[in-house]
């Protein structure tokens, strides 16, 4: 029988109790400051110096982002030219096929820029590719479709950097390509008609981390204001780009930040019938605020399962839909869509995680490599993401099917950069791509076992023992009476949250358990603390193996998230574990 995912059956693929560590040094005379300019509590303004937010005006811009704040997008390299070939092919009626990707920063990528090109006039197709039939990228499946169609460009959004042959074989067809996008380039540039990225060597865009739809929103920008598209329409189009950049995990600061900060006030009320059906399929369409976490853990899953399960060109439709009954029936079958990942991932977990039970060595194994018959591709990816969490080594899942190549998923740890580990295993591979912490690769499947010890070795030689134990780093820490009402009303001017902006980890040390730890369900375990006369309920999601860590101790020190519980119309202050331990 497979292991649960909740219970490992071995010491080895036990999670490693983090190591606590503050985020950092905390300027003292800059709080100071903080404190007397801006008004705010010690705790926040300690809060804002951790983040690098030292003097007032960069606080200021942090706790207030304005769309007033965006950079010109004419500041990315190769942004003219993109807009000169688009201009002229809305100018001459061109057949315009935008080619996203299977994610959801690719299929929202490709529904902006279709979006905002029929607004301005276009004759546009949105095309994404079958993740298991087409592979990603820009390929013979887009190319072949832009013949279909009788296009003469093809706008790439969130793909194509890396495209060399397809962007030939285009020009060969007498088809441009104008390649928006956000990973990593080779040496050279695909010889297209136009490539914006802000990777790019001689790019000096001052916002490097956009993810495809950011970089595909400052195209649409820039068109907006050559061809006078009123802005108030356009700032409608940021919910599609706030679900993009949440669910790509791209840092949440500068002007990703921005973008996401006015994307969510979208979102909530958005214009899009398919989001709109989203969020009714998801039970969001009363919530009276959304945040990043709504995105990250139920939106964006679902707007991704369609693409790894079924045919991603379903989500693209989804949200290019006005007809408000149309897009209730599409936003239904994502929910099948998802519940089924949700099983097959499950599945593929515990077949993972059986295998990691045979063989895994915590000594010799610094980087993990498996591989299963059956696996769907599709999945691979998020249970790579499990495989980390539970053991933390950078780990690759290959889906082995029958055919010459298999699809791998890989996913990675700090100290890590997966991107570049792959390339020096470039010789293996028959293609990757991807970034410091994801990528994607195909490789002949007889060449598993060398990738496995070449991982190995390049993981050996670049990480340490101590990058193998998981880090997690403290904001503050704090008396379990600062954990009040008046905090979080304070924290909740961080948002939103995330990738490099996460939810502020709060520490108390040596809090009291009234009664015993419960178990709540089969994964969660609830607790009730006190300390100095002040109580806080706290739950622990998934932390199960926590209890016999704190078993028997009559005082904790535990890191939390301060939140607002909401329960039959009641509300109170909970602390959401992060890690809880014995008392130091």
């Amino acid at each position: 029988m497979s292991p649960a995912p909740h219970a490992p059956a071995s010491p080895a693929l036990a999670t490693p109790a983090p190591r606590w560590l503050h985020r950092g040094d905390i300027d003292a005379a800059a709080v100071e400051t903080l404190v007397r300019e801006l008004t705010l509590s010690g705790p926040a303004c300690r809060l804002l110096a951790l983040r690098g937010y030292t003097d007032p005006e960069s606080a200021r811009r942090f706790l207030r982002p304005r769309l007033d704040q965006l950079h010109d997008p004419y500041a990315l390299a190769g942004m003219r030219q993109a807009v000169e070939r688009i201009a002229r092919a809305l100018d001459n009626h061109e057949k315009i096929l935008v080619h996203g990707d299977y994610d959801v920063d690719g299929i929202c990528s490709a529904v902006l820029c279709t979006r905002v090109l029929r607004r301005l006039g276009g004759d546009v197709e949105a095309f994404v590719p079958h993740r298991v039939a087409d592979g990603y990228d820009l390929g013979r499946a887009g190319i072949e479709r832009a013949l279909e169609l009788g296009a003469t460009l093809i706008v790439t959004a969130d793909c194509g950097i890396v495209a060399h042959d397809a962007v030939a074989a285009a020009a060969s067809a007498g088809i441009d390509v104008v390649i928006t996008d956000h990973h990593t380039p080779d040496v050279t540039l695909p010889a297209a008609v136009a490539v914006v990225n802000p990777h790019r060597a001689d790019c000096r865009y001052p916002e490097t981390t956009l993810c495809g739809a950011g970089v595909a929103f400052k195209l649409c920008q820039a068109l907006a204001e050559l061809r006078g598209l009123e802005k108030e329409w356009l700032w409608y189009q940021l919910d599609l780009v706030a679900l993009a950049t949440v669910a790509d995990l791209v840092p949440l600061t500068g002007e990703n930040r921005v973008l996401v900060r006015y994307g969510l006030k979208v979102l909530r009320d958005s214009r899009n019938a398919g989001v709109r059906a989203l969020l009714r399929s998801a039970g969001l369409q009363d919530q009276e605020e959304l945040g990043a976490g709504h995105i990250s853990h139920i939106l964006g899953p679902r707007i991704n399962a369609v693409g790894r399960l079924g045919d991603a060109a379903d989500g693209v439709r989804l949200l290019l839909c006005d007809d408000e009954v149309e897009a209730a029936r599409m936003a239904q079958g994502m929910e099948t869509n998802n519940r089924e990942r949700q099983s097959v991932d499950r599945e593929i977990l515990a077949q993972a995680l059986e295998q990691l039970e045979r063989e895994f060595d915590p000594e010799r194994d610094w980087a993990v490599v498996l591989a299963g018959e059956g696996w769907h591709p599709g999945v691979i990816g998020i249970v790579a993401s499990r495989v980390v969490e539970r053991v933390h080594r950078p780990t690759v899942l290959i889906a082995l099917n029958g055919g010459p190549h298999a699809r791998g998923s890989a996913r990675s740890i700090r100290g890590f950069h997966l991107y570049d580990a792959l390339a020096s295993c470039a010789g293996l591979l028959v293609r990757f791509g991807g970034h410091r912490f994801a990528a994607g690769l195909d490789i002949a499947p007889e060449r598993i076992p060398e990738l496995r010890a070449a991982l190995n070795e390049v993981a050996h030689r670049v990480l340490t023992p101590e990058d193998l134990v998981p880090q997690l780093e403290l904001d503050l820490e704090i008396g379990l009476a600062e954990a009040n009402v008046e905090l979080l009303r304070l924290l909740r001017h961080f948002a939103p949250f995330g990738s490099g902006n996460p939810s502020p980890v709060l520490a108390v040390r040596g809090a009291r358990i009234l009664g015993r730890p419960r178990l709540v369900g089969e994964d969660h375990i609830k607790l009730e603390l006190e300390q100095a006369g002040a109580r806080l309920t706290a739950i622990g999601f998934r932390m199960r193996d926590r209890l016999p860590r704190i078993t028997g101790c009559e005082r904790l020190d535990v890191a939390f998230q301060l939140q607002e519980n909401h329960w039959n119309g009641r509300s109170e202050l909970q602390a959401r574990l992060v890690d809880v331990r014995g008392a130091e």
